[in-house]
């Protein structure tokens, strides 16, 4: 099973809130709405439903170049 990270912050109608963590030390990237939505590792993690998952926290957006 892949290992799985909670989304925390960022736009109110990102689709998924649990995603495929990233490797670690890396941060993650999610395609929405015509750019990038950037999360960060934090040292807190959820316990839910799937166990005691990773906070990734949001903490920036860029634009798709087009």
């Amino acid at each position: 099973m892949a290992n799985k990270a909670v989304l925390e912050g960022g736009p109110a109608d990102l689709p998924e809130r649990v995603v495929t963590a990233p490797a670690p030390g890396e941060d993650l990237k999610i395609a929405h709405r015509g750019g990038y939505e950037h999360f960060r590792a934090t040292s807190r993690f959820h316990e839910g439903p799937q166990g005691r998952l990773p906070v990734f926290e949001w903490w920036e957006r860029t634009e798709i170049a087009e």
